[in-house]
C-alpha cells in the first residue's frame, strides 16, 4: 500500500467511483513517478505529473493512457498542495495572449498601422469577450489591411483611393461572411473619427473617411429571410415539443427501471423490467460495479446500461430546464447550487423560489421564477450530483468565451467522467439533445429526422409566454435582451394571432354602427345585388350589403383599406345562407360597376360611383 504519511492512497481510490482498472493505471503512473524521480509519494510535485504526461504523449499514448486521473488522486490526498490547478487539463489549453500577439501573427509590415490596430483592439479589449475580440483582430490584421499590403505594397495610411476599396470589397465580398467583415471595419474607421474629437493628439492623425457606406450594409432582406425561417422553425417545433418531453421522460423511467433492476440481479442471472427481458453480463475482469453490462438472450449487442441512464437523465434535464426557462445555452451550462435564492412578498410574507441567472451574453444578471415542474427537475439534479457528504461537489469549468478557466463552483450540471468530476459542457449538451431525438423517431414536414437546437427552446419560450398573455417587455427582462425588438424577433407570428386579431378589429369597428343597420337581405334583394355585380372599391376587395336610410354610398366600411371585408356583409359574419360572396364582386374576372338601370361599365381609379335607379337602397 502506497502511504502519504496521512491518508492511505488506497483509501482515497476505494472512496472514488471510478472504475477499478482506472484506479491502477493511475497508481501505476504514481509509482512510475517515484521510480524515475526517487523518494516517496509526498514528494511529487506538479510538474512531475506534467512531465510524465509528456512523456507519454511522446511516445504515443492514446486517450486512455494519458488520462490525467493519477494527477486528481494525488491532489485529492492534498500531495499537490491547495495551490495546485483543480485539474491536469488546466495545461492542455493555451489560454488568452496579449493584443499584440493576436495582431504579430499576421506579419503586418507598415509598423504605424500595426501599432494602431493594437492600440484600438485594447481600447475595445474591456466592452467585448475574448473571442469577439480574437475575431476583431483577425478581421482588420489579416481579412482587411494583410491583404491590402499584399495586393498593394507599401501602403501606409488607412486613408485609402477609391480603385483600392472597390477592389478590396470584391475580394471580401466573396467569402460568406463578407458583410461581417464589412461592418467591422466600418466600426474601426467610425471608432477612430469618434476618439479624435475627445483625444485627437492620440487618433487625430488616424482619422480618414470610412470607405464603406452605410447604404452597404443594408441587410433588411437576409434578416427578413432569416426570420422567416426561424418563424417556420418554430412553428414545426413548437406543437411537438410536448412529444419530445414525454419522450425523454419516459426514456429516463425505462432507463432507470433498467440499470436497478441489473443491479438487483446476479452476473449470469435473466431480469425483466421495462417491458424487457435482459441477461446481465459477466465480466471477465470485475470492474468494482463501475459499469453495469446487459445482453438480449436470445442475441444481440452487448448493452451498458449505466452509460444507457446516464444519457437518458441528462437528456430529461437539458429538455426540461431549457423549456422552462428559454435560458441560452452557456447560462444552462453555468447553473449552479449557489443559483437558488428566494423571495419573501412583503404584503404576504409568501416565500417564492428564484433562480439566479449569472451574467452570460449581455452582461445582465436576471432572476426567474421557479414554477413547481422546475423545481422537481432542480430537485432531481441535486439529488443526483449530490456527494456522500451532501454537499454538491466543485468543478472547474472552461469559459469557451473568455478562453479561462473558472473558479471552481457546485455546478448542477456535471457528471462523473474520465476519472473525476467535469461540467457538461455546451457540445455535450447538443449531443444529448441529438441522441434523444433519435429515439423520439420525431420528422418534420418533409418527413426528415426533427433536430432541435438548444435555441430553438428560447425562441419557443418567447413563442408561447406571449401567445399566452406574458406582456412582451415582461417576456424581454425574463430571457435577458438589451431590446425589446430583439425579443419580438424571437416570437413567431402564427395564422392564428392574424385571424383572430383581425376578426376582434373587425368586431370592434362594427360595434361603431346602429345596430339596426345590420340585417339579412331578402332573397329578392339579394337576387337583385347579384345581378349587378358591384366592385365599390379599386382593388379586387370582397364588400358588404348594408341597408341605408340616406341611400349614400358608405365609405366607413372601406376604412380597413384594400384586401379587407366589410363587418356588415352577411357573409362575412357566417349570415349569408350560404350565399356565394364571390359573385358579388367579380364577373369573370373584370370588375365592374353599376352606371345605370341595366347598364355595366368597368370600375376603375377615376370611375364615378353610383348605384342601380331601380336597386333598393342597398349600399354596396
Amino acid at each position: 500500500m502506497i502511504r502519504t504519511g496521512g491518508l492511505p492512497l488506497r483509501a482515497a481510490c476505494d472512496a472514488d467511483p471510478a472504475g477499478r482498472s482506472t484506479k491502477t493505471r493511475a497508481q501505476c503512473r504514481i509509482a512510475v513517478i517515484i521510480a524515475a524521480k526517487g523518494g516517496t509519494v509526498a514528494d511529487i510535485t506538479v510538474g512531475d505529473c506534467l512531465e510524465l504526461l509528456q512523456a507519454i504523449q511522446r511516445i504515443g499514448g492514446g486517450k486512455t493512457t494519458t488520462s490525467g486521473y493519477f494527477y486528481h488522486l494525488l491532489r485529492t490526498i492534498g500531495v499537490l498542495g491547495a495551490d495546485a490547478p483543480s485539474t491536469v487539463r488546466v495545461f492542455g489549453t493555451t489560454g488568452q495572449v496579449s493584443v499584440e500577439q493576436l495582431i504579430d501573427r499576421y506579419g503586418i509590415a507598415c509598423r504605424p498601422v500595426r501599432d494602431l490596430l493594437v492600440d484600438y483592439l485594447r481600447e475595445r479589449q474591456s466592452t467585448v469577450d475574448y473571442v469577439t475580440l480574437q475575431r476583431l483582430a483577425g478581421t482588420l490584421g489579416k481579412l482587411f489591411w494583410a491583404d491590402l499590403e499584399h495586393h498593394h505594397p507599401g501602403i501606409d495610411s488607412p486613408r485609402l483611393a477609391p480603385e483600392v476599396v472597390a477592389a478590396w470589397k470584391q475580394r471580401v465580398l466573396t467569402r460568406e461572411s463578407g458583410l461581417s467583415t464589412l461592418a467591422m471595419v466600418r466600426a474601426f474607421y467610425l471608432d477612430i473619427a469618434q476618439w479624435a474629437m475627445a483625444e485627437p493628439t492620440r487618433w487625430g492623425p488616424w482619422a480618414a473617411p470610412c470607405p464603406i457606406r452605410s447604404d452597404e450594409m443594408s441587410r433588411t432582406k437576409t434578416l427578413r429571410q432569416r426570420k422567416s425561417r426561424m418563424d417556420q422553425r418554430t412553428r414545426e417545433r413548437l406543437p411537438v415539443l410536448p412529444n419530445l418531453v414525454a419522450a425523454v421522460n419516459t426514456e429516463r423511467r425505462q432507463a432507470a427501471e433498467l440499470l436497478h433492476a441489473a443491479q438487483a440481479a446476479r452476473p449470469g442471472d435473466t431480469f425483466t423490467a421495462a417491458g424487457q427481458t435482459l441477461r446481465r453480463s459477466v465480466l471477465a475482469a470485475r470492474d468494482g460495479g463501475a459499469k453495469i453490462w446487459s445482453e438480449d438472450p436470445t442475441g444481440g449487442p452487448r448493452l451498458d446500461l449505466t452509460f444507457q441512464e446516464h444519457q437518458a437523465f441528462w437528456a430529461w434535464a437539458v429538455v426540461e430546464v431549457l423549456h422552462h426557462t428559454g435560458l441560452r445555452i452557456e447560462e444552462l451550462c453555468e447553473l449552479s447550487h449557489h443559483s437558488f435564492v428566494q423571495y419573501t412578498l412583503p404584503a404576504t410574507g409568501e416565500l417564492i423560489p428564484l433562480l439566479h441567472v449569472a451574467p452570460s451574453k449581455t452582461d445582465c444578471e436576471r432572476l426567474l421564477v421557479i414554477s413547481p415542474e422546475l423545481a422537481d427537475v432542480l430537485s432531481a439534479i441535486v439529488c443526483r450530483v449530490r456527494g456522500d457528504d451532501g454537499a454538491v461537489p466543485l468543478v472547474a469549468a472552461y469559459d469557451y468565451h473568455e478562453k479561462v478557466w473558472n473558479p471552481t463552483i457546485p455546478l448542477l450540471f456535471q457528471r462523473h467522467y474520465g476519472g473525476e468530476r467535469r461540467p457538461i459542457t455546451p457540445p455535450a449538451v447538443r449531443r444529448l439533445l441529438n441522441a434523444a431525438l433519435v429515439k423520439t423517431a420525431l420528422t418534420d414536414t418533409t418527413g426528415q429526422p426533427l433536430r432541435f437546437l438548444p435555441h430553438d427552446f428560447r425562441r419557443i419560450f418567447i413563442t408561447d409566454a406571449i401567445m399566452n398573455g406574458m406582456p412582451p417587455h415582461i417576456a424581454q427582462l425574463v430571457v435577458g435582451h438589451r431590446d425589446i425588438n430583439t425579443t419580438m424577433g424571437y416570437k413567431a407570428v402564427y395564422p392564428e394571432e392574424v385571424i383572430t386579431g383581425h376578426r376582434a378589429f373587425l368586431a370592434r369597428r362594427r360595434a361603431l354602427r346602429p345596430g339596426e343597420e345590420y340585417r339579412t337581405p331578402t332573397d329578392a334583394e339579394w337576387n337583385e345585388f347579384l345581378g349587378h355585380p358591384v366592385d365599390c372599391t379599386t382593388t379586387r376587395s370582397m364588400t358588404g350589403v348594408t341597408r341605408s336610410g340616406e341611400g349614400t354610398w358608405c365609405g366607413r366600411e372601406h376604412a380597413a383599406g384594400a384586401g379587407r371585408r366589410a363587418t356588415s356583409c352577411p357573409v362575412g359574419r357566417g349570415g349569408g345562407q350560404g350565399r356565394d360572396p364571390g359573385l358579388a364582386v367579380r364577373g369573370r374576372g373584370r370588375r365592374w360597376r353599376a352606371a345605370g338601370a341595366g347598364r355595366r361599365v368597368l370600375a376603375g381609379p377615376h370611375a364615378r360611383r353610383r348605384e342601380p335607379a331601380h336597386m333598393p337602397k342597398l349600399r354596396v
